[in-house]
Parts: C-alpha cells; structure tokens; sequence
C-alpha cells in the first residue's frame, strides 16, 4: 500500500476538505507503529477582568492537588493539566502610565510589550508569540494560524483611559502597529478553513444557496481515496466526516436562529444567539483545524477585555466588568466566580474534545499546548502577578502533565512562551520581556 502524503486535500468545486491523521500516511517507523508522536501544537485562549483567585489556585503543590472549586469541571482531564502559580506580566503594569490596566491586560498577554498610551493612529506595542512562532513553522500548515473571538471589537476609537480600543480587542499581533485581528463568525472560520480561495467564491455561493455539504462536493474524490484504505483508516475518516458534518449543520441552525429573530435587518451568519453554544463551536472549530493539521497555531479571546457581558443564564445579571470591582462584596465575588467557572466549563468542554481524536498511539490532547488564562489576577486591584494560568496537554510527551507548578518570586510569562516555542521548533532565542526559558515547565 502507497503511503498517503499528510497534506493530501479531498478537492470539489469551491471546496478543499484537509484530513485527520491516517495509518497510511504513516511510515512503518512513524505514529502507527508507535515509534514518534504527532506534530505539535500551541492555542491560547484568553479570558477577560481576572479571577477570584481563592476558588482558582490549588493549596497542594505538585502531583496530588485537589481542584480548587472553579476548576472542578476539569476533574476528567485533571492529568493533563499543568496549573502555575508564580507568572506575572509586568508590561500589563502602568510603568508611570497611569490608569488603564484593563487595555494593558489584552496587550501584554501574548506580547510581554508595554502599549503606547495613545487612542488615535500611532498604536505601538509588539509582535505576539503566536505570530512570531508562526512566522517560523507557519509554512508546514495551510493557514500559518487562526485568530477566533466571540465578541466584535474596533480596531480605533479610546476604549480604557487613554487607551486605543485595539488594545482590547486584541491579543494576538503580527507586528508591532499591526493587530492580526480575530474571527467571530463561525460560518466565515469554516469557510476559511475548508472552503474555496476567490477564484471558486461563486462556487461558495451556489453551495451556500442550496445548503449542500461540502462533504458533498468532495464526495467523488472521498470515494477515491476511501478505496485505498483499510479497515481502521475508514473508521477514523466516518468519524471525521461526522464531526465536520455536526459542525455544519450547527452553524446552519445558528444562521436560521439569526433570521428568525432579527427580521428586520440584515442577520449575521452562523453567529448563535447563546454564548456557551458560540463558545462551543469554535472550540469544535479549533479541533477540525488541529485534527486535520490545517495550523497547529490558534488564539481565541472568549470576551474581549473589560467586557461588561452579563451571563443570565447562570442567574448573574450584572456587569463583568463592573462585577470584577467588587469592593469585597461577598454577593458581587459569588457571582464572579459563577463566571469563572462557567467559561471553564466551556474550556473543559474543548479539551475533552481533544482528547477523544486519536493520533497513533495517542489523542490531540497529548500532541498540545492550549494556554488559558488572562493577564490580571484579582481585578479589584488590577494585580498582574500569581496570573490565573493553566497549560493543558502533554506538549507531544515534552511536559511533565497533572501538577500544580508553583514558581518562586515574579517569573515573566513571556519566559513560558519561549519554553513553548521551543516545542514547536521555534526557537526564538528571546521574547518580550522575557529572562530566560521556563525550565520547571
């Protein structure tokens, strides 16, 4: 049996499906027989207005510590979480700045750089890790990455004392004036990730209009290669097929939904009304994009910083942002930490999803590295140090998984970064405001 190149794409009209990992693209010596593991990779995802840090950090330091209330929906991947207390991000500070630790928060996170404190065109900050780890291995994938959010931004206009509004609709950089910019629109991120270049738009169209799968318009070329497999290939390629196919129509009832409540005005496509079902299907997202080895680089901002969202659904109707100043206030931290606890659900969610796609001899999961975090911990103070922080996946075997990693003093997160990059093959060398690599990671 030939072996199948990894980068083999099913191919149709204004469609191009990548796949998930197979046995026959595999050596002998290569993830079927066990011998090495799947190509790396690295997510980060960023929360906003911190955490009530007592319900988020472990007491017990090392391999036998309790999950600490706000994390208990992660009891099922509890060994493959490295839970870290120690990072700070000192750039998020105001360094004679001034008030605005909000903006400076969604900056820094993947920067480790101090933002200019201007709202008009001169925007100043630095490139993000994610950028300048895919400016390195970007080329061995389709999109070099991915940038998802759940909440518009604007690229201009003043958003936190003094600060530019694209300091906080943004973590993630290409350069240091240029924000990379996020998608929040389910249908567009597929679209981009499975559908046609320009040069097939009106094919996109024409499948669009008639609701056709694009599992139909590579149907012939999926017949092809379905010939050429074996028994487990097959298995695993039903599987795909499924899972693309549940995220499809999950985003066709999110664009009914949008029709049928907004009548009478243009409705936004694929954009669920309920937030916990967006979440989830970008993470789902997220995972089709990893499986199938499209980028092994992504950013998600669940909220854009100082988001002031309301969750009703969980019973908390006032502001987060305004809740995050709670004074002390046992009513206003209850209700914070409902919040907390209710976007690590939806993260447990996504790591679950991860775990359950094999690859050889492991699962997703193990083959990454997703960062969760933000870049503040108590937000009644705006405190930049013990940073809420969690690293869940085994690195492909490189990090030592289910502890909770205390560090000693003020380590800058930017020094993790540059562990991290080095597993991917990047090696940066330096970073942001970064003293050297993590090597407790």
């Amino acid at each position: 049996m030939n072996q199948l190149s990894r980068r083999t794409l099913l191919r149709g009209a204004g469609a191009a499906l990548a796949l998930p990992v197979l046995d026959i693209m595999l050596p002998n010596t290569g993830l079927a027989a066990g011998g090495t593991t799947g190509p790396n990779r690295m997510a980060f995802v960023f929360f906003p207005n911190g955490a009530i840090m007592k319900d988020w950090t472990p007491q017990e330091v090392g391999t036998n510590f309790t999950l600490p209330k706000t994390l208990t929906p992660l009891a099922d991947v509890q060994s493959d979480l490295t839970v870290i207390t120690g990072l700070a991000h000192d750039k998020a500070r105001a360094n004679g700045d001034g008030a605005g630790d909000h903006a400076r928060s969604s900056a820094a996170f993947l920067t480790g750089s101090q933002p200019r404190k201007t709202d008009g065109a001169d925007i100043k900050l630095g490139q993000s890790i994610d950028q300048a780890v895919a400016e390195k291995v970007g080329k061995e994938t389709r999109l070099p990455s991915l940038e998802v959010g759940t909440e518009a931004g604007r690229q201009a206009g003043q958003c936190d004392s003094g600060y530019s509004c694209a300091y906080v609709s943004n973590i993630s950089w290409r350069s240091e004036a240029t924000p990379t910019g996020k998608e929040i629109n389910p249908k567009a991120v597929f679209e981009r990730m499975f559908g046609s270049n320009g040069e097939n738009a009106k094919e996109v169209a024409k499948r669009n209009f008639f609701r056709q799968s694009i599992l139909d318009f590579v149907a012939e070329d999926a017949k092809r290669l379905q010939d050429q497999l074996g028994k487990s290939d097959r298995h695993k390629m039903d599987e795909y097929f499924t899972s693309v196919r549940e995220v499809e129509q999950r985003i066709e009832r999110a664009t009914d939904e949008a029709k049928r409540t907004l009548p009478d005005r243009e409705a936004p496509e694929g954009i669920p009304k309920d937030w916990a079902e967006h979440t989830r299907l970008m993470y789902d997202l997220m995972v089709l994009a990893f499986q199938t080895d499209t980028t092994r680089i992504a950013t998600f901002m669940l909220h854009n910083e100082g988001s002031n969202k309301s969750y009703k659904e969980i019973g908390v109707s006032g502001g987060h942002h305004e809740l995050s100043h709670h004074r002390e206030e046992a009513d206003k931290i209850e209700a914070l930490q409902k919040i907390d606890q209710y976007m690590v659900e939806q993260f447990a969610y996504f790591l679950k999803q991860l775990k359950s796609v094999k690859e050889g001899e492991h699962n997703l999961l193990h083959n990454s590295m997703i960062v969760y975090g933000c870049s503040i911990s108590d937000s009644n103070r705006h405190r930049h140090e013990d940073l809420p922080i969690l690293v869940a996946g085994h690195g492909a075997g490189s990090i030592n998984s289910g502890r909770h990693l205390k560090l000693k003093g003020e380590v800058p997160m930017t020094n993790m970064f540059l562990s991290l990059a080095d597993r991917m093959g990047a090696n940066l060398g330096s970073f942001g405001d970064s003293t050297g690599t993590l090597q407790e990671l």
